[in-house]
Formats: structure tokens, sequence, C-alpha cells
């Protein structure tokens, strides 16, 4: 059993729930809803979608992301098929990794049913985009850290509600740490250390350069290293469970 037919099992398991569904629409609709309300799409004429359309990502994300993923190993731990998993010929990387990455296949859906928004600005104007794509890539990097964090916390507990609420709280404070309202708060305290610390840790500033055209290595380490160490971590506490 590899990371193939591990996929192959959660991508099938999440199709024959409506929770993935459900939620992939409310993000859709959402998302939508917030561009052209309180994002102003029609008022700024944001044609790269930058601060109309891509500016809520994280903060729906924070929420959803877990609400998708909280069952990864909080439901093997329920149902003890994680014991039966033990018996089985597979490497405890290659279920984390087939797990994770059916889950990221999922979000990648998602985000590809907002396809009608960028048809939109495509058709109302000549929008540059590259720099829809760069935003679309950091929306999945969001996805992708939400997601590691998420498995990391189902991996130490049996109830889905305890690993969704802890996971919504981690998730939640890596956004508002970067968030520009709370920034701007702190800044206003005159405290650059604690501003620059709170910019570096937060996830809202590496998004931010994303939706603007701008990857950065910085952002890219950021994203990556927060991945593999949650997903290092959930192997770690995975192994200590089987021993």
């Amino acid at each position: 059993m590899n990371t193939w037919t591990i996929f192959k099992r959660e991508l099938t398991s999440y199709f024959t729930q409506p929770t993935a569904y459900a939620i992939a629409i409310i993000f859709g609709l959402l998302s939508t809803l917030l561009a052209f309300t309180i994002g102003g799409f029609w008022n700024i004429a944001d044609a790269s979608l930058h601060g109309s359309f891509f500016r809520f990502h994280p903060l729906l994300l924070m929420i959803l992301v877990p609400a998708v993923s909280m069952r990864q190993w909080s439901d093997e731990h329920s149902t003890n098929t994680i014991e039966l998993l033990g018996t089985f010929p597979v490497n405890l990387r290659s279920a984390i990794w087939g797990k994770f990455l059916a889950s990221a296949l999922i979000w990648a859906l998602a985000l590809g049913l907002t396809f009608p928004m960028v048809v939109a600005v495509n058709h109302l104007g000549s929008p540059d985009n590259w720099t829809i794509f760069s935003g679309y890539l950091g929306s999945f990097f969001v996805c992708l850290t939400f997601l590691a964090i998420t498995t990391l916390v189902s991996s130490f507990t049996r109830d889905q509600v305890v690993a969704l609420i802890a996971s919504v709280a981690i998730c939640c404070i890596l956004t508002i740490l970067g968030w520009e309202p709370v920034i701007n708060e702190i800044r206003r305290s005159g405290s650059d250390t604690a501003v620059e610390t709170m910019t570096r840790l937060g996830i809202y500033s590496h998004f931010f350069e994303a939706t603007l055209g701008k990857i950065s290595f910085t952002s890219l380490l950021y994203f990556i290293g927060l991945i593999i160490t949650c997903l290092f971590g959930t192997s770690m506490v995975l192994k200590s469970q089987r021993s």
C-alpha cells in the first residue's frame, strides 16, 4: 500500500460525502460575494483581483480548510482503523502524503471553481493574467499550509470537533499576525521590531506578495518550511502512538 493507494482511497471518501462539495461551494460563493460587496470590485476596477477578491481568501480558508481536513487522522483514531493501518505493509510517510495530497487536490478544485471571476475580468478589460495566476498560487499555498497544520492537529486526537477548533485557532493566529489592520495598530505603538516579527511570522504578508505577482524565495521558504515541519511532526506523533 503506497502513497497512490492511500491517495485514491482518501479522494474517494471525499467524493462520497457531502462535506467537500458543500465547503467548495461555500468558499466559491463567499469569496465572490465578498469581492462584489466589501471588496468593491466594481468601484475600484480591480483587474488583478488583488484588492477585491484575493485579500479575503486567508480569512475564509483559515476556517474552511480545517473543516474539510479535521477528520484526516482523528477519524482513523475514532474508528480504530489506525491500528488496522499499522498491520498493513504501509509506510507512515506514504499514508501521510497520500491523505495530504488528496486534500490538496480538493482545494485545488475548489479554487478552480472560482474561474468565473477570471473570465469576468478578462471580459471587462485586459488584466495581467500572470498576476492573477500568482494570486491563485498564493491562495493554494495558504491552503496547503492550513492543511498541514490541520493534519498535525488531527493526529493528536480522535475528536473531530477538537481537531477543528484547535486547527482553526492556530490558522487564525497565523492569519491575524500578518493582517494589515492588526499590523497598523501595532505600528501606531511605535514598536518596529514587533511589526517586523509579526509580518514575518504571519501568513498574510507572504500571501500578499503573491497577489501582487511577486513570489519571493523567502515566502516560498516560509510556506514550504511550515508544511514540511507539520507533516514531519505528524509522522513523529503517529510513530509514537504506534510504538
